[in-house]
């Protein structure tokens, strides 16, 4: 039997109350307030839990617990909530790349959204940490594209014969301006990411040894001013301006008062995230 989303819950769990019908303007006011009220987050797999991204199973953590998760948890979900919606939206595959050297070549462990509109394709992504774009992304190249946080664009590398044949090697980038810089967030090729894939992907980034998922702790949501980011022990502050403010937690009862208060992320009292990045 399909899936069908607790719209109702979702809207609440978001804080959203405005029109849905299939606009731009819609989906960019679903996209805030999603980014703005579901944290990105990797707290299962430190405290040694699954992963499950089975649509009803990602309904119940990220709605009726009122948890976050990372992209194959949160745009699992919104994929299906815009198609409940009517959008015609279909997963894309990605490689990271903050952080990381174009030498470098990452695992293909990213899911997020392409999202058909009247006046064109465009990209959706909640489940990218730190930098998940708050607006739709327009699917075109070499431009800069203001959004309520860091502005964005799409830019390509290799052969490209319009946006629908490419050489092999051909790849495109999201990147983000920060602190004056255009800074790589991923690549992708717009292959999709069919089921089969997200399985394996999911797999791999909450249980292989190597994924950074399992040796630091991360947490990140948007605010209307700026975004929050914990990594690790140190949470920062950062508003749309380019400052930021920084501090080193102190101890374990702190990381959960921060987690609480400023992610609304409530665990047991005593509960324990372990990982090689959290260095009491």
């Amino acid at each position: 039997m399909a899936f069908e989303p607790d719209l109702t819950g979702y809207f609440e769990r978001i804080g959203y109350g405005g029109p849905t019908a299939p606009s731009l303007a819609n989906l960019n006011a679903l996209i805030l307030a999603h980014v703005s009220a579901i944290p990105f987050e990797n707290l299962d797999i430190l405290l040694g839990r699954h992963i499950v991204i089975d649509p009803a199973s990602v309904e119940e953590k990220l709605v009726a617990r009122r948890r976050g998760g990372y992209c194959f948890e949160q745009n699992t979900y919104l994929m299906h909530v815009l198609r409940a919606l009517g959008y015609p939206v279909a997963p894309l595959a990605a490689r990271v790349r903050v952080n990381r050297p174009r030498e470098e070549i990452p695992p293909r462990t990213h899911m997020f959204l392409r999202v058909e509109l009247p006046d064109g394709s465009w990209l959706v992504d909640v489940g990218v940490g730190g930098l998940s774009p708050s607006a739709a992304l327009r699917l075109v190249l070499d431009e800069r594209q203001e959004i309520p946080h860091e502005p964005r664009r799409l830019c390509s590398e290799g052969e490209w014969h319009g946006l629908s044949l490419r050489a092999p090697s051909a790849k495109l980038y999201h990147q983000a301006l920060l602190d004056g810089v255009w800074q790589d967030v991923y690549e992708f090729t717009l292959e999709g990411m069919p089921e089969i894939d997200r399985e394996l992907g999911n797999w791999y980034t909450s249980t292989h040894p190597q994924s950074h998922f399992r040796s630091r702790l991360m947490v990140a949501r948007a605010t209307p001013h700026g975004r929050l980011n914990l990594l690790n022990r140190r949470f920062t502050r950062r508003t749309n301006d380019g400052t930021s403010d920084a501090r080193e937690l102190k101890s374990p009862e702190e990381l959960l008062a921060v987690l609480e208060r400023e992610f609304g992320i409530a665990l047991p009292a005593g509960a324990r995230l372990e990982c090689s990045g959290l260095d009491w």
